[in-house]
């Protein structure tokens, strides 16, 4: 699919055709649609077709009429009916006329651009437009950190009580989540740090502000993403061992309880045994089966009185 976006008269519009100061999105695009840009823009077809790529690098690459920047970009994947996260490269390619994006899935990232959402955002001013989408790239990474953690809380306060593998299976999951984002920043960090020598980009002094603002907030999102994956490394290690302890609470209440309910077991096994019945007490006794039930009773809170003062329940 590809989409024209304009700045006209300070607002962002959907156009049909491209022309000078436009910026062109490919969101998943077809084999022909690749072909169609590459032949009009004469834009190498596997420049284009990199961030289609789930396993393509982060890189610059600096062309004789255009510029590829790649980026990682965050991404919610569904499985087994709950969200998880990861990463996947967004492509940038500049031109003398004009910006393209190039990516597999729709993206928030680009959504907010496409909807006006970004204040000061002209299609016609490319540096500032990449530095725009690099800022909000950061931030969804900080923003889908944020959402880990309280994930993370959530499934800790579970296993305190838990005695099944699910909850540690999560923060497997998480874990996961947070080195895939660690991976891709650093990435990133790599391309900022290249884009300030990339001559075929211009740099404005009206714009430093925002490049310092995209590498503070990079660097930040790396620091939690390095927090969040130690705390959850630690977490799961400690609570592996909450979960085998779990389990041998409830095995050991279990076989305490066998053991109390085997009392009137045995006696009434004594009782049941086919002997003669002048042998066994009580038998003679209209109220034999009530000393015999009593008796049992006695015994058996005796037993259970015992086990619980050695704090077995």
């Amino acid at each position: 699919m590809i989409k024209i976006f304009r700045t006209i008269d300070g607002g962002i519009h959907q156009v049909n055709e491209a022309q000078e100061g436009c910026w062109v999105a490919l969101v998943n695009p077809t084999a022909t649609e690749l072909l169609e840009i590459s032949e009009q823009y004469e834009i190498e077809v596997d420049d284009l077709r990199a961030p289609l790529d789930e396993e393509e690098r982060s890189r610059i690459e600096v062309e004789d009429n255009y510029t590829l920047i790649l980026v990682d970009i965050p991404v919610i994947e569904e499985r087994n009916e709950k969200d998880w996260y990861v990463t996947i490269p967004m492509g940038i390619i500049v031109t003398d006329e004009m910006i393209f994006t190039v990516c597999l899935e729709d993206t928030p990232i680009l959504g907010a651009f496409m909807d006006g959402r970004v204040r000061n955002f002209y299609t016609y001013k490319k540096t500032r437009f990449i530095l725009q989408i690099l800022y909000k790239n950061a931030t969804m990474f900080l923003h889908y950190l944020r959402i880990i953690d309280k994930k993370s809380e959530v499934i800790e306060h579970k296993l305190h009580v838990s005695t099944k593998n699910r909850e540690l299976i999560e923060l497997l999951e998480l874990e996961k989540s947070l080195v895939y984002f660690t991976t891709s920043l650093r990435s990133n960090e790599v391309v900022l740090e290249k884009l300030l020598k990339v001559e075929s980009i211009k740099h404005y002094p009206e714009d430093t502000e925002l490049l310092e603002d995209v590498i503070i907030e990079n660097k930040q999102a790396i620091e939690m993403a390095n927090i969040y994956s130690g705390i959850l490394s630690g977490m799961m290690d400690a609570f592996a061992s909450v979960i085998s302890n779990n389990l041998n609470i409830v095995m050991k209440v279990l076989a305490t309880i066998t053991i109390v309910m085997s009392i009137p077991t045995m006696i009434a096994s004594f009782y049941g045994m086919n002997v003669n019945s002048a042998g066994m007490p009580g038998a003679s006794s209209p109220y034999g089966f009530a000393y015999v039930i009593i008796f049992s009773l006695v015994v058996t809170l005796i037993a259970a009185f015992i086990l619980a003062k050695k704090d077995l329940f």
